[in-house]
């Protein structure tokens, strides 16, 4: 009985030292990493550098950043290294209202002093890239907007600022001045580049020329939308289809707080295709060239295009119809009921707060109409304007 109690008190003594064991290791280590984000608003290059690896601070030295800050989540320690799980924490300023947060995860080691200093500090498992884990970051400002590129001139960077100064008007004027009315550009260096910021294969974004991240339904609070290119496949683009891409993806920041699960993908993309493409005197034929001849081979569409069929891993062709229906089926709208019914539509669906229904609500209040009737309108429209 004696002996069960001694091991019965061992195992609690040895427990109860690994609590306040991990509790001290973490407290150092969190203490560590707020110096580490201390030197980087401070620009101070010497207390980086005594915190551990200096890798990654002069990629940062260009990026404006109001906060940077750590939070440690796990520490796991083998003798004299451990590895750290933590979410960092960064708002560039004048742009996000609330921090953007990635989860990280960091390599330590403890000198013969008992001192922890950083030996590596990389995003976790299947989290995306920063621009900054990819080279040094260029900045360059714009009147409205905020371009970051890596592996990129500074000609062509403000290349893209003028393509997002003009943006940011073009979509205030079709959508309204209730939104921040500027944009964060980010250009990596490759394809390659921008699957690495995105957390995704480069096969999903072959084609695409530029993607925009943010959270849907997000509040005032919420930090501000990237717009993420793809330099290869922007790089084909005349000016014309360069300055649509850009304003087709700053209408996708401006509408984020109006675009929720309730918003179907034809309508928010072609909405988009709509801002993009509205006053530039561009003709359906020449705008829709994949569904003008498929119209034009009697195959009209039976219905609107669903989220699937807006799917990346989809063949080119099927992507292309898929836009250009949603686009037309914008334009419909501002055409037979007119732009601020367009936009009252858009936010309509955005508000029912679910998918179901949110379509065919918002068409009976906003357009008098029903998805049904819209549906033959639309396939009309088709005909007279592709035929």
């Amino acid at each position: 009985m004696r002996c069960l109690l001694l091991v019965s008190l061992l195992v609690s003594l040895v427990a109860c030292g690994r609590g306040p064991a991990a509790d001290g290791a973490r407290a150092e280590v969190q203490a560590l990493l707020d110096r580490r984000a201390d030197a980087v608003l401070g620009e101070d290059a010497a207390a980086y550098a005594r915190t551990g690896t200096r890798a990654g601070y002069d990629s940062l030295r260009e990026v404006p950043l109001a906060d940077w800050s750590y939070r440690v989540n796990a520490v796991h320690r083998t003798g004299d290294t451990a590895t750290v799980d933590a979410d960092l924490g960064y708002r560039v300023e004048g742009y996000d209202r609330a921090p953007v947060t990635t989860a990280r995860t960091l390599r330590l080691s403890r000198d013969e002093d008992g001192r922890w200093t950083v030996v590596s500090d990389r995003p976790a498992g299947k989290s995306g890239r920063q621009l900054w884990d990819q080279g040094a970051v260029r900045a360059v400002h714009g009147e409205r907007s905020l371009v970051l590129g890596v592996g990129q001139t500074d000609v062509k960077l403000r290349d893209y600022a003028a393509l997002a100064d003009r943006a940011v008007p073009a979509v205030s004027d079709a959508w309204g001045p209730g939104w921040a009315r500027r944009v964060v550009v980010l250009v990596p260096g490759s394809l390659e580049g921008m699957a690495g910021l995105l957390g995704s294969p480069a096969s999903s974004y072959r084609g695409i020329a530029a993607v925009t991240t943010g959270e849907t339904g997000a509040g005032p609070r919420a930090p501000a939308d990237r717009v993420v290119v793809n330099p290869d496949a922007f790089g084909l683009l005349g000016g014309s289809g360069r300055q649509v891409v850009v304003t087709h993806e700053t209408t996708h920041v401006a509408t984020r707080a109006h675009t929720t699960a309730a918003t179907p993908l034809w309508l928010s993309e072609g909405f988009a295709d709509w801002v993009g493409y509205r006053g530039g005197g561009h003709v359906p034929a020449e705008a829709a060239p994949e569904l003008a001849r498929t119209v034009r081979h009697g195959e009209v569409p039976s219905g609107l295009p669903t989220d699937d069929d807006f799917g990346f891993t989809a063949d080119a062709d099927s992507l292309a119809r898929a836009y250009e229906s949603g686009w037309m089926a914008c334009r419909l709208v501002a055409e037979q009921w007119g732009e601020e019914r367009l936009g009252a539509f858009y936010r309509a669906v955005g508000a029912h707060g679910q998918r179901d229904g949110a379509v065919e609500d918002a068409m009976r209040r906003v357009l008098g109409t029903t998805p049904e009737d819209f549906t033959m309108r639309w396939q009309g429209y088709l005909r007279e304007q592709l035929g």
